[in-house]
């Protein structure tokens, strides 16, 4: 059998993928497949937490000089560039992450959910951090049922919410 690739040399090697249900058989020369890339097999595993993070920013790196020179921002204090976070996965110190601030809030809203930090409350000001993450719960609650037109839900939320307001004014004018 002749080589599919280029034609001229005989087939040695026979490669059949299946990829979403298509089966694909290809029967190659050694040169054509390595050419190909068809004979590197690697039993490493391919996902890892630095692959992640840089398959999450390399669309922010390709392409236009504006995203090239963001790839070439850099640490005022460890010299990192973001095109070598993208590749590694890890800030090279506490002063990266202002410096790639505005780059990183895109990320960080993709895996978290959200860009803002919401851990351990300590237990002095639990109360009222607890009662303003509820507040901004409701908020978040009301604006969907408004979407949603579900007017009766949002008025109840609505109300819900003043009365929080309220009562976490009168809780700071106190203190």
């Amino acid at each position: 059998m002749i080589c599919q690739e280029c034609g001229q040399e005989q087939a040695n090697v026979f490669i059949t993928k299946i990829i979403n249900g298509k089966k694909i058989e290809l029967h190659l020369c050694e040169r054509c497949a390595r050419e190909k890339e068809e004979l590197e097999f690697s039993f490493q595993p391919q996902f890892t937490l630095h692959n992640l993070f840089g398959g999450l920013l390399h669309e922010n790196i390709r392409g236009s000089r504006d995203q090239i020179r963001i790839a070439k921002t850099q640490c005022p204090s460890c010299a990192l560039t973001f095109a070598q976070f993208s590749q590694i996965g890890r800030l090279g110190c506490s002063d990266c992450f202002a410096a790639f601030g505005d780059k990183l809030q895109p990320l960080l809203r993709r895996i978290h959910g959200s860009a803002r930090h919401t851990g351990k409350v300590p237990r002095r000001g639990q109360g009222a951090v607890l009662a303003k993450r509820e507040l901004e719960r409701l908020k978040e609650e009301l604006h969907r049922a408004v979407q949603k037109e579900e007017f009766e839900e949002a008025a109840r939320l609505r109300d819900q919410i003043r009365a929080m307001e309220k009562d976490l004014e009168q809780g700071g004018n106190e203190a």
